[in-house]
């Protein structure tokens, strides 16, 4: 006679992790990687040495001596969010900058909601908002994108792109003027790297890599990333449409800032991102109305970072009115 046995859910195992997830990404962020040291050569590395490092570091001591907990820095959690938060910053930041951004984005982010699993907003945007409203002179300062042997800390700076056009035309230019002055670059500067702007804000190409291998593996879907470029190319091409002369096209805003990094690696953050295909297009919509509104006619030139932390905070009463058809 065969027994059955009864064993609490899940039944079905996919033969995914958290390891194997988070470690799937790191690779997707690979290419990018590779782009910002050739672009932005030693800075690069030390920015991205260092902010990973501390992030290690924070949240093992944390874990060990404040919560009394096993640490699970092999998870490839608080590796993701030290190579997240370089990527949204300048090359030429001082280690000590980084070093604080990390504590925050660890230590306020992510450790004190309870770590992995818990945190209601994405740490390393929580790091970086952090940054830019305590550091504002050394978190848009800018180097240019000079090649692999561009140092450290004497780096040639220079205005990203959308802060370029946002200040052109404050001083009466049109944005035909803006483009084809040469400043801003042209579509191939920007879709292959060549611009000035944080590590992971250049290469539009490197992340759209990382963004195919992400869906082959099956770590992310297309619904919130493919959601948030087809929202900004709608709202950026209405305004287009309708002043020319004012709002640049959809594919410049496309191509610059960290639209491009925040739709793929950021806002498909598991934890704070809706968990119904439904919800993950409401939330990309969002992340995108809200994206252009701060370009456009915000102070800041970059929205993105703000975007995705405003809908993080809406996704806990997404899941709640999205939730999946019950069976039984």
């Amino acid at each position: 006679m065969n027994k059955l046995l009864i064993s609490p859910s899940p039944h079905v195992h996919s033969g995914d992790s958290i390891e194997k997830n988070m470690y799937g990404v790191l690779i997707a962020l690979i290419p990018a990687f590779i782009c910002s040291v050739l672009f932005f050569g030693m800075g690069a590395l030390v920015v991205t040495l260092t902010s990973v490092i501390a992030c290690l570091l924070f949240e093992y001591l944390i874990q060990k001596f404040l919560l009394k907990q096993q640490p699970t820095v092999l998870d490839g959690s608080a590796l993701i969010t030290g190579v997240l938060l370089a990527f949204n910053v300048p090359s030429n930041l001082p280690v000590w900058i980084i070093i604080i951004g990390a504590l925050v984005a660890i230590g306020i982010g992510k450790m004190s909601f309870g770590g992995l699993g818990c945190n209601i907003f994405n740490p390393a945007l929580v790091g970086r908002v952090f940054l830019l409203i305590s550091f504002p002179v050394q978190m848009t300062t800018w180097p240019v994108a000079a090649g692999f042997n561009t140092s450290y800390l004497d780096a040639t700076t220079g205005a990203t792109p959308l802060a370029l056009l946002k200040e052109a035309l404050k001083t009466g230019q049109s944005v035909s003027d803006i483009m084809t002055s040469g400043a801003v670059g042209s579509y191939r500067d920007l879709f292959l790297g060549n611009m000035g702007g944080s590590l992971g804000e250049i290469a539009a190409i490197a992340l759209l890599i990382g963004l195919v291998f992400m869906l082959f593996r099956k770590i992310i879907t297309w619904h919130i990333p493919v959601t948030i470029f087809a929202t900004v190319f709608v709202f950026t091409g209405i305004l287009h449409l309708c002043n020319p002369a004012q709002f640049a096209d959809p594919i410049f805003h496309l191509l610059t800032g960290g639209l491009m990094l925040g739709a793929i690696f950021m806002a498909t953050d598991y934890v704070t991102s809706p968990m119904s295909n439904k919800g993950m297009i409401i939330y990309g919509i969002g992340i995108g109305i809200i994206t252009v509104v701060i370009r456009v006619f915000g102070a800041y030139p970059e929205g993105m970072s703000f975007a995705i932390l405003i809908m993080n905070a809406f996704t806990p009463l997404i899941n709640r009115y999205c939730k999946p058809e019950r069976f039984a």
